[in-house]
């Protein structure tokens, strides 16, 4: 993507859900060449005075840091990485669902239901700890004055003490292609290198699942749907979008709080305040003058990605959806703001705008990596409200391929962790039966 030598991730770089994942953590992946590397710190988030926030793998040493508001993060998140096996097996599972531990449910519901914004509020009085918690809500790539925003926080923050932000070492790559010699080995095939444009393009078979956007299954399906249906995945809601950076550099990024370089994730965006008002600013459809940036520097931890004195660096920023605009000077000079010098390490640089991000992968509507708002209003109903939500009604389906949805516009939503298609297969199974 840059330079010779350079690894770069195409797509996700940290792989929280991964780690935390009901069924990965089945999956024999070891076997065949996945290797997670853990960074010194999960992430770090810089501010304007030089200094930074460090989010350890322990939650007691986290709170240490946080100074006076280090009880009050222990006594918000400590209950659920006590038990966080329980909440994500319950987080990440198909509705409608009994809850395994409904009392830790409740609590966690009664935090996970809030704005972002409100909750740390609420919870922090410093604004160390504030941004810290706007940063991680960021991640779901909705105001952070909108309900359930909280919820992204706080699952960020349980997986950081829990399971850690691991990156795969050789890149993500590494994680589909162990699943991929997983899948040949248990008979199996996979055929790439072809775009599927109708169920005409697809050999005869009595299942069909999509991966897909509701926007691809329309396309690729949609004479077949039941009108309802139909109608209910075109009014389907699309979030922003992405712009995407990737670099090759000279040197690592020169930190101005050295204790960043320690962090796999770094999250550039200063205060709540800053943050909620850039991705404000993004669903008003304007691209921020100072963005909120998520950033990875992978070859500080893998050297595999760079050669030898060399490094890598991945980044990208939340813009209104659909965007072709290049904003990479605005992301670098984010990156700047806390590492001066950070530009003159540049050897190389590769862009990928929003409407490019879709031109990748059509699946990513608008450069919506989510595919999909994850809000109140359509998180559990993903893609439309009905019982089993990963079934696409078809019509005379007794005379065709039953047609299944197993991509993040189905529950659990967005995020490496393979619970939708795990959730798919067994409704699949169960109808086929």
């Amino acid at each position: 993507m840059t330079l010779p030598g350079f690894l770069h991730d195409v797509c996700s770089a940290i792989h929280p859900l991964s780690l935390a994942s009901p069924f990965l953590r089945t999956l024999p992946l070891a076997d065949y060449g996945l290797e997670w590397i853990h960074p010194r710190f999960p992430f770090a988030h810089p501010l304007d005075d030089g200094t930074a926030i460090i989010i350890e793998h322990s939650l007691h040493e986290t709170a240490k840091r946080l100074g006076p508001d280090g009880s009050a993060y222990t006594r918000l998140l400590s209950p659920f990485v006590a038990q966080w096996q329980g909440l994500i097996r319950d987080l990440l599972g198909p509705l409608p669902f009994p809850p395994h531990q409904p009392i830790l449910m409740a609590r966690f519901g009664l935090h996970a239901i809030r704005s972002a914004a409100g909750l740390a509020r609420n919870t922090f009085s410093s604004m160390q700890a504030r941004a810290a918690f706007a940063g991680m809500a960021a991640h779901s790539m909705l105001p952070l004055e909108t309900p359930l925003s909280g919820a992204f926080a706080l699952i960020m923050g349980v997986l950081a003490h829990a399971v850690g932000w691991p990156m795969a070492r050789e890149g993500s790559q590494s994680i589909t292609q162990a699943m991929a010699a997983h899948l040949r080995e248990l008979g199996g095939e996979l055929i790439t290198g072809r775009w599927i444009h109708s169920l005409d393009s697809l050999p005869e078979s009595n299942l069909v699942l999509f991966d897909t956007s509701p926007t691809s299954v329309l396309r690729i399906a949609g004479d077949q749907l039941r009108e309802g249906y139909r109608h209910r995945l075109s009014e389907y809601r699309y979030g922003p979008g992405v712009c995407k950076v990737d670099w090759a550099l000279e040197e690592q990024i020169p930190w101005r709080a050295s204790e960043v370089s320690g962090a796999g994730a770094v999250h550039l965006g200063g205060t709540l305040a800053d943050i909620a008002q850039s991705e404000q600013a993004v669903w008003r459809g304007e691209h921020p003058k100072r963005p909120f940036v998520i950033l990875v520097q992978q070859s500080q931890f893998d050297p595999t990605r760079a050669p030898e004195g060399k490094h890598t660096a991945w980044a990208y920023c939340h813009v209104p959806s659909g965007s072709n605009r290049d904003v990479s000077q605005q992301i670098e000079a984010q990156v700047e703001h806390y590492a001066p010098g950070f530009k003159d390490c540049i050897l190389s640089r590769s862009v990928h705008t929003a409407s490019q991000m879709e031109d990748y992968n059509p699946n990513y509507v608008g450069g919506d990596i989510n595919v999909g708002v994850q809000d109140l209003g359509q998180t559990f109903t993903r893609p439309a409200v009905q019982w089993d939500p990963y079934r696409i009604p078809a019509k005379g389906e007794t005379n065709q391929a039953q047609l299944f949805l197993c991509s993040s516009a189905t529950p659990p939503g967005g995020g490496v962790h393979g619970m939708c298609g795990y959730h798919a297969a067994e409704s699949a199974l169960k109808n086929i039966r």
